[in-house]
């Protein structure tokens, strides 16, 4: 393998400088050329929000020394990094469900209640006024104008300010439909749609739809899942989550269950099943076990 080079710190180092840093760190490396391998596939930057868990602690307010707990083993640092991966890739494939049934029904149902307001979702008898100040800046952007379906919608419809509810909405993100749930003026729309997904009070389901947004988010943008800071704390309801769950991964693992459910049980069950064999695949060690129950509030 040639001498590939890596930023380390402020000094780019290469994959065998890497390797005797870890090692002088204490951590364990069995399969030094395996090592070298999965250092240039990941990165050693990356690679280390998955050894962080490794290492010592150290008092508050002073710098880490980076240096391992005994034991550390390079192989187990991998391994939450492929769960991490492959449980991003899971919840990727069960949100967008989730994320399609949510703004379908929001759609017919508010589009079939205010028949005669195609753009409803910039009427003031619909939506609160904040929200239509700020949709043309937020989201009818001149970007979003470019979308090849909207633009196709301007050219045959020239005097329409925005396309109709079901053409626009297909195109906002989860995060601008999930403020637009919220803008409804009428507490029943909200309601109607909130026990569409089993849940009573509209406050509980705008929370589990932040809970599922931030995962939606961590996953897309790469971010941490194992030791991810929810926001928000997860409210008490149907999903059953409680205690530390509430602001863990496996709460909103709950979350995502729990709506999952709503729209289809078959899903729902194949998800806690792709769930669960990827545990049982990757949770091979006590020290990651340790981890994913710390960290992630597995009942591992």
């Amino acid at each position: 393998m040639r001498n590939f080079v890596f930023t380390m710190g402020r000094t780019a180092i290469t994959l065998e400088k890497q390797i005797e840093l870890l090692r002088s760190r204490g951590m364990i490396i069995n399969d030094v050329e395996k090592a070298k391998e999965v250092l240039l596939d990941v990165g050693y930057y990356r690679l280390g929000f998955y050894w962080y868990p490794f290492e010592k602690p150290c008092a508050q307010h002073q710098a880490r020394t980076h240096e391992f707990e005994a034991g550390a083993n390079f192989d187990d640092a991998v391994k939450l990094y492929y769960f991490d991966y492959a449980l991003r890739n899971i919840l990727q494939k069960y949100i967008t469900r989730i994320e399609v049934n949510f703004r379908t029904y929001l759609v017919y149902l508010i589009s079939n209640r205010y028949a005669t307001l195609p753009t409803w979702f910039v009427s003031s008898r619909v939506v609160d006024r904040d929200y239509i100040a700020s949709f043309d800046k937020e989201v009818y952007t001149d970007k979003f104008k470019r979308n090849k379906f909207i633009a196709a919608h301007h050219r045959k419809h020239i005097n329409d300010k925005y396309a109709p509810a079901w053409k626009t909405l297909e195109f906002m993100t989860l995060g601008s439909n999930i403020a637009l749930y919220k803008s409804l003026l009428d507490l029943e729309d909200k309601k109607d749609i909130s026990k569409h997904f089993g849940i009573t009070y509209t406050n509980i389901f705008e929370n589990y739809l932040d809970v599922v947004r931030c995962v939606r988010n961590t996953c897309a943008h790469g971010g941490l899942l194992y030791d991810m800071a929810l926001y928000p704390l997860i409210r008490r309801g149907p999903a059953n989550v409680g205690g530390s769950e509430r602001k863990k991964l496996y709460g909103a693992l709950k979350v995502v269950g729990y709506l999952l459910r709503q729209v289809s049980a078959n899903r729902a069950t194949e998800f806690e099943k792709e769930v669960d064999d990827l545990l049982k695949k990757y949770a091979t060690t006590p020290a990651i076990k340790t981890i994913l129950r710390t960290s992630s509030g597995f009942p591992v």
